[in-house]
């Protein structure tokens, strides 16, 4: 039996590395079908010829595109030093050794966990190199270019893609993991303001790296690699992205929750305080913080800023015929990028300057307000930029006088949508917000019943508010792009790059958006290593520290001010997990609208088929959203599972009495029991989710539109429920906890229930829906364009025949999901 089921194993991680390797295949071909009819063969993104950046000059006659474009490498390492210097100054803040000790305990087992999944993906490279060989070697080389070049060019970046989602991730858990402590530390005098900026440090820390990193590779290919080859590096670097993010982001999301969920249980099991130190979870809950809460939104937001960008210069490559109008929005497209980092940056040091006057020396502070001033600061600032940067950049876009203002409108929508669609967010999930302490008011009569069910209302009416508000702004900058768009720039289908500007927009003040999500994970962080150093407990500890720091202590007053800090942490948590969301469907809607332009030949053929009326179109509305169902229960299924086995080992492992601390090793099974159901409902979901999409591109063209309009419409409003939803139960708790001071009652273990709950709602299936919905829509511009290549050449009785094998593959592994996976009875 062992025997087959490692068998069993070993073929599901073929299968699944096999999968990956398709996956980032999709990001090659992302941007053909813009302009090229369904079957013209191109090579994809492969076959991308960029046109000379020095032809074009700017400021009038002042300089050429590729100087200006070099002066933006100085921003790029203006921001590295930015990181850097916030990384040296973290390391080297005021800590006491029991706190720096359970800090480097945590970083340990954040390592391994990583070390593990660095080489569960190099695993799946070694695989995705044999399926790209065959691809571009054999099925689909690139025109006109040697395959003995383009191949290990395409490998070369794709590794680099890795290394670079890899590493945001890295850095952001090494400088995590030096904040976490830190902010413990300076929580000890009382006073709030220190609490509130070391982890907004540490994440405008991993902000700046990761858009800094991301940027510097982009414009090293643009720059430095012959126009010829261009193609391949961009392909084989959004591949690498796309595999590292989607196995950090699902892996991560399935992890923390395990480790979360096994902690918070034996608070009501043992009646045990929060993070209590004798608890094994608690260590693997920590570094579930970083594995879920800040590995994967790095891994993710890198992919998300890299594969946009890609998008972005394929359409302008393919759907623009002029190459003075391509130079001039290319230059115009990096040059907002670079201003990403200076908006963030500006808006930071001024907001960090008004806090501090208002804060510094403050005694009570609402640590909710000059997060949500910066994110306002930040909007503002860059939507001014993005203006006056148009303005200078692109005033004759094809001899229209006008089109600076309106591409400015465009990008502005998304930037200001980065700002509206937290302050909606907060409205459902903030400890200030009446869903919220309507869900508190609920449990008190009513118990973890009414609790669960009020979370269900705020989650429900948060999909209303931001639907209609993303709606309304995708509305707005459609209407801009018929404002002479086509004409001007000599533009193909201006609507589909309209929608990915808003997705670029969203990301117009990505380190600051990346930072105030970065702040949770340090906050909660910060709690736990309080209690697990047990600092209080140390003798001639306040006599101590007033020696080696010159600091007086108030132990009850710094435990209040980190649990308070952590609501708010929770808060800015929720608001960028749509901002992420929304980037993947509208990045998603734009993709989708360049597979229609493919099948239609340009909408002058076959339009009939996008109808309610053709019924494999309406087929595959249906098929969505039954995918959408089944991976929110294939994800919740392996937290299920895997929490349900980490509960089972604490209760039969934790020592009460007589100890202090839980053993070192009984932490480290738990740690290993989240990796594990990790890993195999990642591995489920992955190899479900790629034949699905296979198997769905080969039925019929028109049916896999459909479904993917399908998967993004319910992936966004899924996701946008269970994220808000499950935001709204954790800051109940934390009500309870921080201002009702009710820790121990039956109010508390009702809405820990409820957080339980709401745990792989906010934390594993609607994060984990945006690397989903981009995977399936990349892949499938791939997967069409071979189904629709081998219909043409084959006939269809072919690809129908493999439609029945993809689904049934991908059928066994949507079984396995559950039934591989579920909590077996004593008696079975």
């Amino acid at each position: 039996m062992r025997t087959w089921l490692a068998t069993a194993a070993f073929f599901t991680r073929r299968v699944a590395t096999r999968i990956s390797a398709v996956a980032a295949l999709l990001t090659v071909s992302a941007a053909t079908a813009l302009a090229q009819p369904a079957g013209e063969s191109g090579g994809g993104e492969a076959a991308l010829k960029l046109p000379d950046l020095s032809q074009v000059s700017f400021f009038n006659g002042a300089i050429d595109g590729h100087k200006l474009l070099l002066i933006g490498i100085l921003f790029c390492l203006f921001g590295l030093g930015f990181g850097m210097a916030i990384y040296m100054r973290l390391k080297n803040l005021p800590v006491h050794s029991s706190m720096r000790e359970i800090s480097e305990l945590i970083y340990e087992t954040c390592k391994t966990y990583l070390v593990t999944q660095g080489k569960f993906i190099l695993f799946l490279w070694a695989f995705i190199a044999v399926i790209i060989a065959a691809y571009f070697g054999w099925l689909s080389p690139v025109p006109g270019k040697s395959v003995a070049l383009t191949l290990p060019i395409i490998l070369g970046f794709s590794l680099v893609g890795i290394a670079g989602s890899y590493g945001v991730a890295w850095f952001g858990i090494r400088v995590n993991t030096f904040a976490n402590s830190r902010t413990a530390f300076a929580s000890l005098p009382g006073k709030p303001y220190p609490v509130y900026q070391i982890p907004l440090e540490a994440g405008m820390s991993i902000g700046m790296m990761l858009i800094s990193v991301e940027l510097l590779i982009m414009l090293f290919i643009l720059l430095f690699i012959p126009g010829d080859y261009a193609g391949p590096c961009f392909i084989g670097f959004a591949i690498g992205e796309s595999l590292g993010a989607a196995a950090l982001r699902i892996a991560g999301g399935i992890f923390t929750k395990i480790a979360d969920i096994g902690s918070d249980l034996m608070k009501i099991v043992f009646k045990i305080k929060e993070d209590d130190a004798r608890n094994p979870g608690v260590i693997a809950d920590c570094t579930g913080d970083n594995a879920g809460d800040s590995v994967g939104p790095s891994a993710d937001g890198f992919e998300t800023y890299g594969v946009t960008g890609v998008a972005l210069i394929t359409f302008i490559l393919l759907g623009v015929k002029d190459p003075n109008v391509q130079v001039q929005l290319l230059v115009w497209i990096f040059v907002m990028r670079v201003m990403m980092l200076v908006s963030s940056a500006l808006s930071y040091f001024l907001n960090g300057a008004i806090a501090k006057a208002k804060y510094g020396s403050a005694n009570e502070m609402n640590f909710e307000a000059p997060l949500t001033s910066l994110v306002w600061m930040t909007s503002i600032v860059s939507i001014a930029l993005t203006y006056l940067i148009s303005y200078f950049i692109i005033p004759g876009l094809g001899g229209d006088g006008t089109q600076w203002w309106k591409l400015a409108t465009i990008i502005s929508c998304g930037t200001l949508a980065g700002a509206v669609i937290p302050e909606l967010v907060k409205v459902f999930t903030s400890t200030e917000s009446r869903h919220v302490k309507e869900v508190v008011i609920s449990a008190q009569e009513g118990g973890a019943s009414l609790g669960i069910l009020s979370g269900f209302v705020a989650g429900n009416f948060s999909g209303y508010y931001l639907g209609l508000a993303m709606m309304m702004l995708m509305a707005v900058a459609y209407y801009m792009s018929t404002m002479g768009l086509a004409v001007a720039a000599g533009m193909l289908a201006p609507a589909v790059f309209a929608f990915g500007l808003v997705a670029f927009g969203f990301l117009g003040m990505g380190p600051v958006t990346i930072a105030v999500d970065s702040y949770g994970p340090v906050t909660d962080n910060a709690q736990s290593v309080y209690e697990l150093s047990l600092i209080e407990a140390v003798p001639n500890v306040v006599a101590e520290i007033k020696k080696d720091f010159n600091m007086s202590v108030d132990f009850e007053r710094a435990k209040h001010l980190l649990e308070a800090n952590d609501g708010a942490g929770n808060t800015f948590k929720a608001t960028a997990k749509p901002v992420l969301i929304g980037t993947a469907v509208v990045g998603a809607t734009t993709m989708i609208f360049s597979i229609i332009m493919a099948l239609t030949n340009g909408l002058t053929e076959n339009v009939s088929n996008l109808s309610l009326l053709y019924a494999p179109f309406f087929l595959g509305l249906i098929t969505g959203g039954a995918m959408i169902y089944w991976f929110t229960g294939a994800s919740t299924q392996a937290v299920t599972t895997g929490a349900y086995r980490a509960v089972e080992f604490i209760k039969a492992n934790i020592k009460l009495e007589g100890v202090v601390k839980a053993s070192v090793a009984d932490s480290k099974k738990v740690v290993e029991i989240c990796t594990k159901y990790a890993q195999k409902g990642m591995l489920n979901i992955f190899v479900a989710v790629f034949f699905g999409t296979l198997a769905f591109a080969f039925v019929d063209p028109f049916f896999f539109v459909g479904y993917l309009i399908s998967i993004a419409i319910f992936g966004l409003y899924q996701a946008i429920f269970m994220a808000n939803a499950g935001a709204a139960w954790d800051n109940a708790k934390k009500i309870v906890e921080v201002e009702m001071k009710q820790k121990g009652t039956p109010l508390h273990d009702a809405t820990v229930i409820g957080d339980t709950v709401g745990d792989p709602f906010k934390d594993t299936s609607s994060v984990a829906l945006n690397p989903v919905i981009k995977f399936t829509t990349l892949f499938g511009l791939l997967a069409v364009e071979l189904a629709v290549k081998l219909a043409s050449e084959q006939g269809t009785g072919l690809t129908r025949g493999l439609a029945v094998v993809f689904f049934l593959v991908s059928f066994t592994f949507v079984y396995r999901s559950f039934y591989g996976m579920r909590i077996k009875a004593g008696a079975e």
